[in-house]
């Protein structure tokens, strides 16, 4: 069984199947999953030559093979998919001479799509799209999923639940990162490796974007958070030229040496990517047969993470933000029922630049849909935030659809001790992942005394076990009870904070300004206990970030802990103030630039009109819209701002920039002519992440975008250009058979368009590839793009 020698023994991949194709014959934007049906002996062939190199897993050629991709398609999906795991058997029965046991993948690769709200594409339309080539790939017989190439989270979760949930086969995953270490959405390893070990996949880990030297540092990031077999997937270095061919610049021999040290690093699964030939294969197994692997280590790391980055409990203590929370807030009720969802992302925005590190999210009221108002504001706070977010509620259906659609591994408030609620709660956290808070209390009520609380908590800790759910996932909340009701309240629960750490050493959290009810002047004895906890052990504090009382004593107690390395966060926070003085109260208006940078539609809305009553509106456009998003477009590459934010930062620029329009077009005037630009993912190729994410930008820069969308034919491209008469094309290309589509069209243009530039783009590109193809600019990210854009302007 694969799942017993996985992580003991090392097992080896194929390698590249795109360039192989292309030397076979595969034309420019012809799809290579066609060629399961049309050309299905040189698929075996190819299949054939990695069993004799030595691969005890083969891929599939299912990699673009989906419903959105073949949803128009002369072939059926089922047919594409079911030949093309045949062709893998077939091929393994006649390159399979010694024996051994070997095994047959689907290979299931990325939708060429974004999903909402950051693209167009519902995350249940992607599950589904999944879902079909999955169960069609268990019909017929695949014995594993690879699920690869992925830069999204988001479509990486859906496509794992799809694997998961309509199959019985083992899910094996590997992302693409950058150098940065960072996915094409922004987020890290470490939120990559927390969301899917909750996922419970099988093995994790890298594939394509960079040859083997460059991967050691990336896999020594995953080695750091991962407990699973590490799965590692190089490209045979960077494509280049020679004599007119396409050539990956690290041979066998090389790049079995690279591989043996991948393997002596940890990894425990080994194969190639783009330019990996039968021959780099062969090399690698030739290099590292018979080498033990580094056996896998369970990290005991309490993880909770976002699509942008992942917070570890246990060390410095962390803040949850409460305000998003109807409890006791007028204000946030009235918002809930109004569905003014500014105002609540308002909220979580403040708490994040207060200092909160997880938000915690209820909107549980008696006249609302709280699944529904869960699942939307889950979603809007994921457009704003990077912060990952704590899902508040007692009702199991919110709970579900929320852990479903939330992007990364969530916090979850709560379970508790008694039986109904760990039957109710433990199988979501099995199915979605999560930290889930444990409450002590059971069926007979909250224990007065520490040691009870402490045997809820272990009560709670055991029945985890039967799900598989490891104490690394369970948070204690030992209760804080009101002292003017409990006189002994706060002794109380600082014991069982203390003897819960000492007995069974999970994370703690407490919602801290309970303590204080029915008391006056409440913020001093909550800053108190809040010390006291944190010196018992408290892991993370559910408080209010916008509490001065409150984050004093934090800043403080990190500081005197030694937390905060050479004081640096208290001096940034109090380095200006004096004793004595009053804080400064937070305002709650936001100007233009800051609704833009953080990305709030309507309060751009309105800060836009107030400005239009003292400013021209084409001073609007250079004194404020232009300048923040410059700052977002700075802080995106610098690896601050996110994808998501980026792009609801422009959405918040668009209604401005309208807004503007609206009143320039009233007094009779007009924004200066936008200059226009073309772009396309060029033919053959489905994939539109990166140009959809360059027209963003583009458009909120004041350029004209002519879109022509994906698959699209080099004569069109060309055809517009002279047509429009335009100065700037931009094309983007995923995969490696579909740049020669990139570098026709650039000829094309070349001959028909001699004065235009051409920028590129795309997970398969890099500055030496584009330099070979004769662009004039590669463009690293979005942003290098826009500058370019701006610079091919000026000059003109």
């Amino acid at each position: 069984m694969l799942l017993e020698r996985l992580g003991k023994e090392l097992l080896y991949f194929d390698g590249g199947m795109g360039t192989l194709l292309q030397s076979r014959g595969l034309k420019p934007g012809e799809l290579p999953e066609v060629w399961n049906l049309e050309h299905t002996e040189e698929i075996i062939d190819i299949h054939r030559q990695y069993f004799e190199a030595g691969s005890d897993i083969v891929l599939s050629n299912t990699f673009g093979a989906n419903a959105i991709k073949f949803h128009d398609s002369e072939y059926q999906l089922k047919d594409i998919v079911t030949a093309g795991i045949q062709n893998v058997k077939k091929a393994a029965k006649a390159g399979v001479h010694d024996g051994r046991e070997v095994y047959t993948a689907l290979d299931v690769g990325p939708t060429g799509k974004l999903l909402k709200p950051m693209g167009d594409l519902a995350f249940e339309d992607a599950y589904e799209a999944f879902k079909e080539t999955m169960i069609y790939g268990e019909e017929a017989g695949a014995d594993l999923i690879h699920i690869e190439t992925m830069s999204d989270s988001y479509e990486v979760k859906a496509a794992v639940l799809a694997a998961k949930e309509n199959t019985s086969l083992p899910v094996f995953v590997t992302m693409i990162f950058d150098e940065k270490g960072k996915l094409l959405t922004g987020g890290d390893v470490p939120a990559v490796v927390a969301m899917l070990e909750g996922l419970r996949v099988d093995a994790l880990g890298i594939n394509c974007g960079m040859g083997p030297e460059q991967m050691m540092p990336i896999l020594e990031d995953i080695l750091k958070y991962c407990s699973i077999p590490i799965i590692v997937k190089p490209n045979a270095g960077l494509p280049k030229q020679r004599d007119g061919e396409v050539y990956y610049d690290v041979e066998p021999e090389q790049f079995s040496g690279y591989m043996k040290k991948i393997v002596e690093m940890g990894a425990h699964v080994i194969g190639g990517c783009c330019g990996t030939t039968p021959a780099h294969i062969k090399a690698m197994i030739d290099h590292t047969r018979g080498m033990d692997v580094v056996p896998v280590t369970k990290k005991d790391i309490t993880m909770v993470s976002s699509y942008g980055h992942a917070v570890i409990l246990g060390g410095k203590p962390m803040i949850i933000g409460e305000r998003i929370n109807p409890t006791g807030k007028k204000k946030f009720k009235q918002a809930l029922k109004d569905h003014d969802m500014d105002y609540i992302l308002k909220e979580g925005i403040t708490q994040q630049d207060k200092g909160a590190h997880i938000l915690d999210v209820n909107v549980g009221l008696p006249d609302i849909d709280e699944p529904a108002m869960m699942k939307e504001v889950i979603t809007e706070l994921q457009s704003v935030t990077s912060l990952p977010l704590q899902i508040d509620t007692v009702d199991i259906t919110a709970m579900e659809a929320a852990m479903r659609i939330y992007n990364g591994k969530p916090m979850v408030n709560s379970v508790n001790g008694k039986q109904e609620n760990m039957d109710a709660v433990f199988p979501l956290i099995k199915r979605y992942g999560g930290v889930v808070i444990g409450l002590t209390i059971d069926e007979e009520g909250i224990p007065k005394t520490a040691d009870g609380r402490v045997r809820v908590a272990g009560k709670i800790i055991e029945e985890a076990k039967k799900y598989g759910i490891d104490k690394k996932d369970i948070v204690i909340d030992v209760l804080a009870m009101t002292i003017s009701s409990e006189p002994e309240g706060a002794k109380v629960t600082l014991e069982a904070l203390k003897k819960v750490r000492e007995t069974y050493g999970v994370c703690t959290v407490l919602g801290v300004s309970n303590i204080s009810f029915g008391l006056p002047y409440r913020p001093a004895v909550n800053s108190n206990f809040y010390t006291m906890a944190m010196q018992n052990g408290l892991s993370a504090g559910i408080i209010n970030p916008s509490s001065e009382d409150m984050m004093r004593s934090y800043y403080s107690f990190c500081a005197l802990m030694n937390y905060d390395k050479n004081c640096e966060d208290y001096i940034r926070v109090y380095g200006n103030q004096k004793a004595g003085a009053p804080v400064t109260a937070a305002k709650t208006e936001l100007t233009l630039k800051e609704a833009i940078e953080k990305g709030l539609k309507e309060e751009a809305h309105h800060a836009t009109g107030k400005l239009l009553k003292e400013q021209a509106p084409l001073d609007i456009i250079n004194a404020h819209l232009i300048p923040a998003l410059d700052s977002v477009g700075k802080g995106f590459e610098k690896g601050t701002v996110f994808l998501p934010q980026l792009l609801m930062s422009a959405d918040a620029a668009k209604i401005a920039f309208a807004v503007i329009k609206d009143v320039l077009a009233q007094e009779g005037g007009e924004v200066q002519a936008k200059n226009k630009v073309i772009l396309a993912t060029v033919k053959g190729d489905i994939h539109d992440i990166g140009k959809n994410i360059v027209k963003v930008l583009l458009e909120n820069y004041s350029f004209d975008v002519i879109d022509l969308g994906k698959d699209v034919p080099p004569e069109v491209i060309v055809e517009t250009a002279v047509e429009q008469d335009i100065r700037l094309v931009g094309l983007s290309a995923l995969m490696t058979t579909t740049v020669v589509s990139m570098e026709e069209t650039i000829k094309l243009l070349r001959e028909k368009k001699p004065e235009c530039k051409v920028m590129v783009g795309g997970a398969v590109l890099n500055q030496d590839y584009a330099d070979m193809i004769g662009a004039d600019f590669y463009g690293k990210d979005a942003m290098q793009s826009v500058y370019y854009a701006q610079r091919v302007f000026e000059e003109a």
